[in-house]
Parts: structure tokens; sequence; C-alpha cells
């Protein structure tokens, strides 16, 4: 089932300007197929409220639609290649961000992916694959931006975690889980940490959306390559009748990141149609 794009869609009339003059770094800004991943999305999204992004992904060619998709909207799109699981690979693009605009003033952690299974199943180099990916690329972005937020006199860090890191979502992910609650556990000892600074730290937490990573490598996992079939099993958790996609996550991470989010910092969006306040 798909989202009612036509009765409401926040990419058709964005309210421009609310990231005027501001350079957004995003990770993750590619996407594994054509559509709205979050990082795509976040990146056209902030693009059209004015912000000078730089997006980078592991295969640089995964950027191209998104470069595409900020130049039809008249934004400004610099793309670059990261591993976020490395610590030079990070400073690196950091570094070209700062170099090209002598700032950044929004930090967009999305990178992240699940892999299936509970202790028992999941080897001990998937567990640490997953950790690096979804924890310790915040950890390194983190560490490689804040220097220069507290020299520029402030910032906005948006990191993106999951509805998997507050609860059963259907699915055995032992790994993904835990990262994704330590990214947002992580967010808030970070946002008490340098409020005296003038750096807001916000967590975005999607639900099950519809994005490209479902169809491309979830529903091999876990509905042998029936995408229509894993799409039902999803929006059945769903209370709204419709499953959102990587929009929804754009348009939470625009406005924490923009100044009318000036008074909110250690908090979580949930972005879920309902999901995670289910009783059943």
């Amino acid at each position: 089932m798909t989202t009612p794009r036509s009765m409401n869609d926040p990419f058709a009339t964005p309210v421009a300007g609310r990231l005027a003059g501001k350079v957004a770094l995003v990770t993750g800004a590619g996407s594994v197929g054509p559509g709205w991943g979050n990082g795509r999305a976040v990146a056209v999204r902030f693009a059209q409220e004015g912000a000078i992004v730089h997006g980078v992904d592991l295969d640089s060619a995964r950027l191209r639609e998104t470069a595409e998709k900020v130049e039809a909207s008249g934004g400004r799109f610099f793309g670059g290649e990261c591993d976020v699981t490395r610590s030079d690979s990070v400073e690196a693009a950091v570094q070209r961000a700062l170099q090209s605009h002598g700032r950044i003033d929004i930090l967009v952690n999305n990178v992240g992916g699940s892999a299936k299974g509970g202790p028992e199943q999941m080897s001990e180099a998937v567990w640490d694959q997953q950790i690096a990916f979804n924890l310790k690329s915040v950890f390194l972005t983190c560490k490689h931006v804040l220097p220069a937020m507290v020299a520029q006199g402030g910032g906005a860090i948006v990191n993106v975690s999951s509805t998997s890191g507050l609860r059963w979502t259907g699915a055995a992910q032992v790994a993904y889980a835990a990262a994704k609650a330590g990214v947002i556990q992580m967010s808030k000892v970070m946002a008490v940490e340098y409020a005296s600074r003038g750096i807001r730290v916000n967590t975005v937490v999607p639900g099950q959306l519809h994005t490209p990573m479902v169809e491309v490598r979830l529903a091999g996992q876990r509905a042998g390559g029936d995408v229509d079939a894993l799409l039902r099993e999803r929006q059945a958790r769903i209370p709204l009748p419709f499953m959102g996609d990587g929009r929804d996550t754009a348009t939470a991470a625009v406005f924490l990141a923009s100044d009318e989010a000036r008074f909110i910092t250690g908090a979580e969006i949930v972005v879920d149609g309902g999901m995670s306040v289910r009783c059943d």
C-alpha cells in the first residue's frame, strides 16, 4: 500500500527558506535503488529549504539520482564517497565540506541497515559489522564535526535511529536494535554536553517505511523476494492506513535542523504511523 501523496505531499509545497544559508553534511545520501530512501529525501528536502548539501555515501554512484533531484529543485549539492565506519574517511569528508564552505551548520547521520538474527544465530563478525555501521558511524561523524561546530559557535545534529531501538518490530535483529537504541541514548548524552555551546542534538525515529532498501534487501531476507507480501506484513503493524517513506523522515529532520526547533534538544520525533504505540 502506498502513501496518498496526491492529497498531502510535503515535497510538493515546501516551505522554502527554513535552512537558507546553512551548510549540511548528510551521510548515506544515496539509495540502493530508485525512489525515496531516507538520505536521498533528506538531501533533497534540505536543498529545497535553502541549504547547501554535502551528501556522502559508501558508493558514490548512488548519489547521482540524489544530485539530479536536488538540481531539479534548484538546490545546491556536492557529493562524495565516504566509509562512515572508518575515521580517516569521515575526517576527509568533513574536511572537504569545511574547505568548500568554511563551516558545517547541520549534520545528519542517516547511515544504517539491519541484519537478521538473535544472539544464537548471529555470528560475531555480523554483530561487529552491525555495531560499526549503525552506531560507531554516528560516533565518528560527531567526533569530527563537533570541533567545527564548537569553533563556529553552534550547530544542529540530527541522528536517524529506528523504532527497532524502542521496541520489538516483528523480526529478530538484535545487533541493529541494540545499535539504534544506542543512537538515541548517544544523542541525549551529546545534547546535554554540548547545549551550552549552542549545539542541539536530536533524533528522528522512523518506523517501517516503504523505501528502496525494503524492496532490494529486506524482501529477500524475510519474504523470499515477495515485496508485496513483505509490504502487507509491515502495513498490518501500522495504525494509519498507509506506509510512509523517506520523505516523512526528511520532513521531521528539516524541523529539527531548523531554527523553529531552537529550544528542542535531546528529543526524539517518532515517524511510524502510530506503530510503536500499539498495545498488541
